[in-house]
């Protein structure tokens, strides 16, 4: 059983990595899809719009506060690893991690890179379809662990 301070802790996870899924199943499902629909340089001006509002207060820390809860919970769940409700715990934190890294290491640097193209540059229309492809895949995965933390936080309270 896990005590009430891991308890407050997951539930708080859960309900970061819940939001930061459904931006992400936005992105997957819908935005890129509409993005898709314009223009080269319409896309690219739309994308660098949305990365310039992204790192915001709210988003930051629902993002970035959520990872950190996740580290709390793993050390707490490596403590109880024979808990049923810890192992969920590990499991949930490990997959939204993954999103996270993903986050850091792959979309970040992309969309820095993207934010550096002249919409209408000559070659604006290669550099979005090679940009757009691989972005969505990798927010796929994203979106996948993102979804599979909370569940298993959900689970870990449920376990508890």
């Amino acid at each position: 059983m896990i005590d009430s301070y891991s308890r407050a802790l997951t539930l708080a996870a859960a309900i970061g990595a819940g939001i930061t899924a459904g931006v992400y199943f936005a992105f997957s499902t819908f935005i890129m899809t509409g993005l898709r629909r314009l223009t080269a340089a319409q896309s690219i001006a739309a994308m660098n719009a949305i990365n310039k509002a992204a790192p915001n207060p709210l988003f930051m820390l629902a993002l970035f506060g959520t990872a950190i809860a996740c580290v709390l919970l793993a050390i707490s769940g490596f403590r109880h690893r024979g808990d049923p409700a810890a192992v969920w715990q590990l499991v949930g934190c490990g997959l939204y991690i993954v999103s996270v890294l993903v986050t850091v290491a792959y979309h970040i640097p992309r969309n820095e890179g993207l934010m550096k193209i002249d919409p209408n540059a000559a070659r604006a229309s290669a550099i979005w379809s090679h940009f757009v492809t691989p972005w969505i895949a990798w927010n796929h995965v994203r979106t996948l662990t993102s979804i599979g933390g909370t569940a298993s936080l959900i689970v870990a309270l449920r376990a508890s």
